[in-house]
């Protein structure tokens, strides 16, 4: 991995150079191919700040840190930086499985089987009165549901009034 350190109010040191660079050999095993790390270590006051810029692998994460100690600062920002490839790398997994892992997920968890199973009906009795179409339009517009079933008093026959999805409402009636 390419690093460059970069020093502010603080004197270069080598031994926080070597200290950087070994602690960022632990990120090739999660990246494939090189990447560059951009680092700047900063003290203001008492804070000691160190911000991390890695980029590489479709890849471009940040962590940044600030404690009293230069060295916990750098191993914090690390950690961060650590969970964000990890999680990228995790999106990127369950992004490629694609459908096949979502069907083995649903089959898990109960909401989808490869066996054929009996389908529920859910039994809902209603009461239907006779009124024109027109008539049980104006009764859907007041009530929830997307469908309405009465008797039709022209023809008295079950008619369904149904709402669509363009908004507009649908009519089934049975032939003859």
């Amino acid at each position: 991995m390419q690093t460059s350190v970069t020093f502010k109010n603080l004197d270069p040191s080598e031994t926080l150079k070597a200290y950087v660079s070994s602690k960022l050999d632990r990120f090739d095993k999660y990246l494939d191919n090189p990447a560059e790390a951009n680092v700047v270590l900063s003290v203001e006051k008492f804070r000691h700040i160190a911000e991390i810029n890695l980029t590489g692998d479709r890849i471009a994460v940040i962590g940044k840190e600030e404690t009293e100690d230069m060295y916990s600062a750098i191993d914090m920002a690390l950690d961060k930086l650590e969970k964000q490839i990890k999680k990228n790398r995790e999106k990127v997994r369950s992004r490629r499985s694609g459908a096949r892992a979502s069907l083995k997920e649903m089959a898990a968890e109960g909401q989808f089987s490869t066996e054929e199973r009996e389908p529920r009906i859910r039994i809902k009795n209603i009461d239907y009165k006779p009124m024109d179409v027109e008539e049980a339009a104006m009764q859907m517009e007041l009530i929830d549901d997307s469908f309405l079933v009465f008797t039709n008093a022209r023809t008295n026959r079950v008619n369904v009034l149904y709402r669509r999805k363009d908004g507009d409402y649908g009519l089934i009636q049975p032939r003859g």
